[in-house]
């Protein structure tokens, strides 16, 4: 089956659900500026200063950073901040939204990125799950309390070709430890899931709602498999977007190959053409 046959079913899935699940991960966010971290090489590509001293993702992206190594860590983290914070969203989002609108059950977003550009685009806060948590928010690296506040009067300043820290360290309200992001790191005991379990509580209720769903998943590699695992929970009309890993067993699914961005608006022309 070609391509444009399988755009075909997939818009006929879209134009008959009665609730749209959009699953997303990284490689949604690609087309919108933000930078692939997939391989060592891709993460050094964006931070070049890290590379230099053979620190890779799972290094610096790890709770025990937060503990001995702050403004490194805070480096890292507070330059993704202001970079998801300065970045807007790509037009796919809009895409999705829209459709969402026209559903009785509306959609509801299970992600693994951090970068918040769901709600930057407009779908609303309690229709997003961000299975890993989000860098809007911010917890205790000591986890002292089951407390998550917003981070939106932090605005880090970064030396970004050390990768380090300027401003003051970030302090937890209670403990005045330093605080981090509120996202599941690598090696990490102190993540606190207060905010997702509420999530995971809301998404639970709407898709006891949805009898007509179908899924969208885009962007979801294989290396982490969080994001396909619930796509495919939830078939058997699983619509897999993805440049390469876009193969998915038929029982499940169908598959369709290239960027978010390109795939979407060639599944909203489909939509459109078919009368939807």
């Amino acid at each position: 089956m070609d391509q444009q046959s399988r755009l075909e079913i997939a818009a006929e899935w879209l134009r008959n659900a009665d609730g749209i699940l959009i699953t997303a991960g990284a490689g949604m966010g690609i087309d919108s500026g933000l930078p692939d971290f997939r391989g060592e090489h891709g993460f050094w590509r964006a931070y070049p200063a890290l590379q230099v001293e053979g620190i890779g993702f799972q290094d610096i992206a790890n709770g025990e950073t937060f503990l001995n190594h702050p403004v490194r860590a805070w480096g890292f983290y507070g330059h993704r901040l202001n970079l998801y914070r300065q970045t807007v969203p790509h037009e796919g989002y809009e895409i999705l939204r829209r459709w969402a609108s026209m559903k009785e059950r509306g959609a509801f977003v299970f992600t693994s990125n951090v970068d918040g550009h769901f709600q930057k685009a407009g779908f609303v806060e309690n229709r997003v799950l961000e299975c890993h948590g989000s860098i809007h928010f911010l917890q205790c690296s000591r986890a002292c309390s089951h407390d998550v506040w917003s981070a939106n009067e932090l605005c880090p300043q970064v030396d970004d070709g050390q990768c380090l820290l300027t401003s003051p360290l970030p302090r937890c309200p209670k403990c005045g430890s330093v605080a981090r992001p509120n996202i599941l790191m690598f090696d990490d005991s102190n993540w606190i899931e207060t905010r997702v379990k509420r999530q995971r509580m809301r998404i639970e209720a709407w898709q006891l709602s949805v009898e007509r769903g179908v899924v969208v998943e885009v962007g979801a590699g294989r290396a982490i498999p969080t994001v396909r695992n619930m796509s495919e929970r939830n078939g058997p009309r699983v619509i897999r977007i993805n440049p390469d890993e876009y193969a998915i067993d038929p029982t499940k699914g169908i598959g369709l190959q290239g960027p978010a961005l390109g795939v979407l608006d060639a599944l909203d022309v489909m939509i459109k053409k078919l009368g939807g």
